[in-house]
């Protein structure tokens, strides 16, 4: 058994259109080895900030991401190698060990496909677009109905009722 902190810069960006892991982004991978009869059992906490854009607000934030991995990657030639197909199980290819589509793919799996910047984020105003959370408690748009907007101008608003 063996045990491993690294920090890894990202090659490439990891995550979805709203919200990932930028590249250049360092990655703490804490990561235990273990030789097991099959191949290489990996396991172990990957900790990162991913950056992102509120669905509802469309304002930048930041959230941390911590994923837990365990995959077994087989030895050349081992049982698990020959039954199983080439995109089910992670393989060992001339001696090395490829963390990189684990890593993506945790990541990318773990991140919310409807980001928000705060669970309780209001949004925008249906009507002029202003973030709700800066705007006015009784921030709202006198809206006229279509039907009655020929008779709109007949009426002053002196006299036009309140709703």
């Amino acid at each position: 058994m063996r045990e491993e902190h690294r920090s890894v810069a990202l090659k490439t960006r990891v995550g979805l259109e709203m919200i990932g892991i930028p590249a250049g982004e360092l990655l703490e991978m804490d990561l235990r080895l273990e030789a097991v009869s099959e191949g290489v059992l990996v396991s172990g906490t990957i900790d990162g900030t991913a950056t992102g854009e509120c669905v509802r607000c469309l304002e930048d934030f930041e959230e941390p991401v911590e994923v837990s991995i365990t995959e077994l990657f087989a030895y050349p030639g081992s049982a698990t190698s020959e039954t199983t197909d080439e995109d089910e199980i992670y393989r060992i290819e001339d001696e090395l060990i490829d963390l990189e589509p684990v890593v993506t793919d945790t990541i990318g799996l773990s991140l919310p496909l409807q980001p928000v910047c705060d669970e309780d984020c209001p949004g925008l105003c249906s009507e002029c677009g202003v973030p709700l959370a800066i705007a006015d408690s009784g921030h709202s748009h006198a809206i006229l109905d279509p039907r009655w907007a020929a008779l709109a101008d007949k009426f002053p608003a002196a006299e036009r009722p309140e709703a």
